[in-house]
């Protein structure tokens, strides 16, 4: 594969120059900007293409037909680790970083993919490894090249992606990604990779604890692919309540794309972006959910942000909710989500009533889909008498649900899907 992903769409790649690259809602319309069905489906061998079986003759002359031969499982890469890599982080010299990351898929490689920030990004050495405990590796460091070579250089909001690598691992594996890198690393909002470190200075392959200072946002590392027996593989498309904040210090495995991961047996990868709005999701598509290979199913829980905003109606949200489902429904099965209570405005304030409103329409026209298949969580997080308040315990703020609304998401989620999607 190589370098062929260091060409990837990025922000100034196929959709042209977009400022900004994440962040709030700007009230704008993208809607030009996109159409659908933009990357078609895969072309698969017929399922009666099977070999025949050759003839046979036995010492005594009679002829049989042998018993076909078995054709072995189909295996590719799928995405066993995803991260929505939003904001823009810097180091100005080569700095050692080490995530520690769950895969929810088993196989026999992997290759790992790394999306610079806003300015140019080198990498100079990247490893491999299964984690151990504070910082320390619980296997040999493997090193990954990237075209036959140890590093690279990509240019601002670019995707690179590594050759494959021998590299066997296990559903729900943690790895250790060490890399040394200057420049410009695409990172997430929250703090949600416990366990992860960074140092100054070139250290990929030190087996020990890294040192340095925790460094708990993902960074650089935007998916790791598994390869192994073809299945099914869901991607969730979200902001904050998806990305699975919850306070300072969050865990990616405790929000609710991994718990319905570890539940149903298939890798969930989470594509959730603190702050985004339907704006946002649209801008940044090709690089954070199309680019992925091997995605079968899409699951949508997205809006709360968009509601009462400034210029904003219920229209324009339904609008902007089909141009998303446009472009995804070539790739995947869609699932949507309706939005979940919401009991006071954030930061930036607002018409509290509006966005009442607004959200009760926008949920009642989430629920009349055809197109996708429906998961109700504002059903089982809302209060039996108050649609607008979280039932006691399921949230932290009003707007964010607790660790153990998360939990009561990722049920609801996990029955529908062995119900309607066959797991």
């Amino acid at each position: 594969m190589g370098l062929r992903n260091a060409l990837r769409w990025g922000c100034f790649g196929a959709l042209g120059l977009l400022a900004g690259c994440g962040g709030m809602d700007d009230g704008g319309a993208p809607d030009e900007a996109f159409g659908p069905g933009q990357l078609g489906a895969e072309v698969t061998a017929p399922a009666d293409a099977v070999e025949a079986a050759p003839a046979l003759t036995l010492h005594d002359g009679r002829r049989v037909q042998a018993t076909p031969p078995v054709a072995p499982p189909a295996t590719r890469f799928q995405p066993g680790f995803h991260q929505a890599l939003r904001i823009n982080g810097y180091a100005g010299s080569i700095t050692t970083y080490r995530m520690k990351v769950p895969v929810g898929r088993a196989g026999s490689r992997v290759r790992i993919t790394f999306r610079s920030g806003d300015g140019s990004m080198t990498l100079q050495r990247a490893t491999v490894a299964k984690a151990g405990a504070n910082g320390a590796l619980a296997s040999a460091p493997v090193t990954l090249s990237f075209g036959g070579k140890a590093g690279f250089t990509a240019n601002a909001r670019t995707l690179v992606t590594s050759d494959p690598v021998a590299f066997p691992v296990a559903f729900r594996d943690e790895l250790a990604i060490s890399f040394e890198v200057k420049g410009s690393l695409g990172m997430s909002k929250i703090n949600a990779f416990p366990d992860s470190w960074s140092v100054s200075g070139s250290a990929a392959t030190t087996q020990g604890a890294l040192g340095g200072q925790r460094f708990e946002q993902a960074v650089g590392v935007a998916t790791v692919d598994v390869e192994g027996p073809a299945g099914r593989a869901f991607v969730a498309i979200g902001d904050s309540i998806t990305e699975g904040y919850t306070d300072t210090w969050n865990d990616t495995r405790n929000a609710w794309p991994g718990l319905v991961e570890k539940q149903l047996g298939v890798p969930v990868v989470n594509s959730g972006a603190s702050g985004q709005g339907f704006w946002d999701a649209n801008l940044q598509l090709p690089q954070e959910v199309l680019s992925l290979e091997g995605v079968t199913d899409c699951i949508v829980l997205l809006g709360v942000n968009d509601l009462a905003a400034e210029g904003m109606t219920v229209p324009k949200l339904q609008q902007r909710m089909t141009q998303l489902l446009d472009q995804l429904q070539p790739r995947c099965r869609l699932w949507v989500s309706t939005l979940l209570p919401k009991e006071k405005m954030g930061e930036g304030g607002g018409d509290v009533e509006l966005m009442k409103a607004q959200r009760h329409e926008f949920n009642a026209w989430i629920r009349g889909l055809t197109r996708a298949d429906i998961i109700d969580l504002e059903a089982v997080t809302r209060q039996p008498g108050n649609v607008d308040l979280f039932i006691d315990g399921l949230e932290v703020d009003g707007i964010h649900p607790s660790e153990e609304g998360h939990r009561v998401m990722a049920a609801e989620v996990a029955r529908v899907l062995k119900a309607k999607g066959g797991l």
